[in-house]
C-alpha cells in the first residue's frame, strides 16, 4: 500500500555550510490491512518521513508511491488515498467546530458526508457534546479527538497518525486501541508513529524503530516479544556478605540488595549462557533463591535499540 525507497531528506545547519540529516536512506513497505508502527525518539526522523509520505516535504531523494503511485510525480493522485493527523493537531481549523472541520475537510476533497455520519464518527471518540464547539476552546485531548474524527470522515484506505494519542487521557487512550482495531477489520491500512509503548504492543503488527534518520530494525511484533522474552531473566540471591564482591569478580554489575537477597536482571542471548552463569555461581559458592523470565515490554525494546542500533 505504502513503498518508501532510500529516502534522505537533509537541512542545513544555522550559520554553516554544513546539513543535517533528519531522514538517512530509509525504506519500509506498508501491507494492505495491517497496522504499522514507527517508533523513535525525538528527532528520529518519525515525522519527516510521514510528512514526506504526504508530500508536505520534497525529499533530497528516493522514492515514495502509495498504491503503486509515485507521490513525486503524481502527487494529487496519490494523496487521495490517504488521510492524516499530524502531531500537534493540524489537520484543523481551530475557529470551526469539529463538525464544521469535517464538513470543510470532506468538501474539499470532493466527498460529501451526511450530518448523521459526522455525528456518528464524533459519538465513536466521545466528542458528539462538544461538536458544536470552536476547537480552540477545546482541551488538548478534545482537538486531538477532533483531528482524528476529520481523519476518519474522509473514509480512505490508509490512515498516517503522527502521535495519534498525544494529549488523550487513560480512558480514551485504551478506547482508541480498539477502534484501530475495528478499523483494521474494515480494511484499512495504518502507519501509525507514537512514543505510546502501550498502544504498539496492543495493535501493532510490524514495527520499525528509527534512531538518527536511520531504521535501525523493521520486524513483526511477535518476533521482537519473542526475541527479548528468551533475552531476559530476573536471578534472586541468597546473600552471605562476600556475595557482592563475587559477583563484580564475575564481571556482574547493576544488582540491587534487600535485605539478605540480592536481585539481578540479566538479557542473555541463548539458553547456553545462562547455564553458565548457573555453573559460575555454583563454583563461586552463590546460591540461587530463584530465576524468572522477565516479562518482555515494548518499551525495553525501544530503549536497547535506540541506545545501541542493535539488542
Amino acid at each position: 500500500m505504502i513503498r518508501v525507497k532510500n529516502l534522505v531528506k537533509t537541512y542545513p545547519k544555522r550559520g554553516s555550510k554544513e546539513r543535517l540529516s533528519a531522514v538517512d536512506d530509509v525504506s519500509l513497505e506498508l501491507k494492505s490491512e495491517e497496522i504499522f508502527a514507527l517508533l523513535g525518539p525525538n528527532g528520529a526522523g518519525k515525522t519527516t518521513t510521514i510528512k514526506s509520505i504526504c508530500g508536505l516535504i520534497v525529499p533530497d531523494s528516493g522514492e515514495i508511491e502509495i498504491k503503486g503511485i509515485s507521490v513525486l510525480k503524481n502527487r494529487t493522485k496519490a494523496l487521495a488515498h490517504i488521510s492524516v493527523v499530524l502531531e500537534g493537531n493540524r489537520n484543523l481549523y481551530w475557529r470551526m467546530t469539529p463538525m464544521e472541520n469535517i464538513a470543510y475537510f470532506c468538501g474539499i476533497r470532493g466527498k460529501s458526508i451526511k450530518k448523521s455520519e459526522a455525528v456518528e464518527i464524533l459519538e465513536k471518540l466521545g466528542l458528539s457534546e462538544k461538536k458544536n464547539e470552536l476547537v480552540h476552546k477545546l482541551s488538548r485531548g478534545m482537538q486531538q479527538k477532533a483531528a482524528i474524527a476529520v481523519c476518519l470522515a474522509a473514509d480512505t484506505e490508509i490512515l498516517l497518525l503522527d502521535e495519534p494519542t498525544l494529549g488523550l487521557d487513560v480512558n480514551s487512550a485504551v478506547e482508541f486501541r480498539t477502534l484501530l482495531k475495528d478499523l483494521q477489520r474494515q480494511g484499512k491500512t495504518i502507519l501509525l508513529s507514537t512514543h505510546d509503548m502501550n498502544l504498539v504492543e496492543a495493535v501493532a503488527d510490524r514495527v520499525a524503530i528509527m534512531s538518527n534518520g536511520k531504521i535501525v530494525v523493521c520486524e513483526e511484533k511477535r518476533k521482537l516479544l519473542d526475541l527479548f522474552k528468551a533475552r531476559g531473566y530476573r536471578i534472586k540471591l541468597l546473600s552471605n556478605g562476600t556475595t557482592g564482591e563475587k559477583l563484580t569478580q564475575l564481571g556482574l554489575s547493576g544488582w540491587k540488595k534487600d535485605g539478605n537477597i540480592i536481585e539481578i536482571h540479566l538479557n542473555l542471548s541463548s539458553a547456553k549462557e545462562l547455564y553458565k552463569i548457573i555453573e559460575d555461581f555454583r563454583l563461586n559458592q552463590i546460591e540461587i533463591e530463584s530465576i524468572e523470565k522477565e516479562l518482555v515490554n515494548f518499551e525495553k525494546i525501544f530503549i536497547s535499540y535506540t541506545n545501541s542500533g542493535s539488542p
